[in-house]
């Protein structure tokens, strides 16, 4: 596999606690899922995913690019990358609580068609997951071992087949999710602390590292 093994397992980890942590794509699903039943909420993850295959696409074709053109390229986008992790992981640590009207408005009874087409607007004009995709992608990619846009495209497929599993998931038991998210809000300000604190680790060792 054209891909550091140790990069991607710890791209896994992360990403996976970065999944499970409420987020905007989480709640935009559950609130889908809610509205619209189970076939709705994994139609809106679908749209969601949809997005963010895009996004990476477009920023493989970039970085790839901009890598092999300039080689001190990979290394500014790297600490810049490293850097907005850190910015992430603080703004979580400050965050005081999540708000349940947090999730973007559906109308009762969502049509599944529109659950997919919102979910797949809603996330690809979001300019904060083309900051993410560029910011988080690259730290884990080696251009010493090559194939560049490969190696985006084996992480780009885990990302999406986690973001299936995990927010597939929440669409289905949106209900039940849901109420749980209403209750714990004392859990989820854990989870901010926890998840902030795990991406400002993860920051500041891929801007010390290679």
């Amino acid at each position: 596999m054209p891909i550091d093994q140790h990069l991607l397992a710890v791209f896994a980890v992360t990403t996976i606690i970065a999944m499970i942590t409420p987020g905007p794509d989480m709640l935009f699903v559950l609130g889908c899922g809610m509205r619209g039943g189970p076939r709705a909420g994994l139609l809106a993850t679908a749209g969601v995913a949809t997005s963010e295959a895009v996004h990476i696409a477009v920023a493989a074709a970039g970085l790839a690019a901009l890598f092999a053109a300039v080689p001190i390229a990979f290394t500014v986008v790297r600490v810049a990358g490293a850097a907005y992790l850190i910015y992430l992981g603080v703004q979580m640590l400050r965050s005081r609580k999540g708000v349940p009207g947090d999730e973007p408005a559906a109308g009762a009874g969502m049509s599944h068609r529109k659950a997919y087409i919102s979910g797949l607007t809603t996330n690809l004009l979001n300019p904060k997951m083309v900051t993410f995709t560029i910011a988080f992608l690259p730290q884990f990619i080696n251009p010493a071992l090559g194939s560049v846009w490969m190696q985006f495209a084996i992480l780009g497929a885990i990302l999406i087949a986690l973001e299936f599993v995990v927010d597939g998931a929440v669409g289905v038991l949106a209900g039940r999710i849901g109420a749980w998210l209403r209750r714990r809000q004392a859990a989820r300000r854990r989870i901010d602390v926890t998840t902030g604190g795990i991406f400002i680790g993860l920051g500041v060792k891929l801007a010390v590292d290679r």
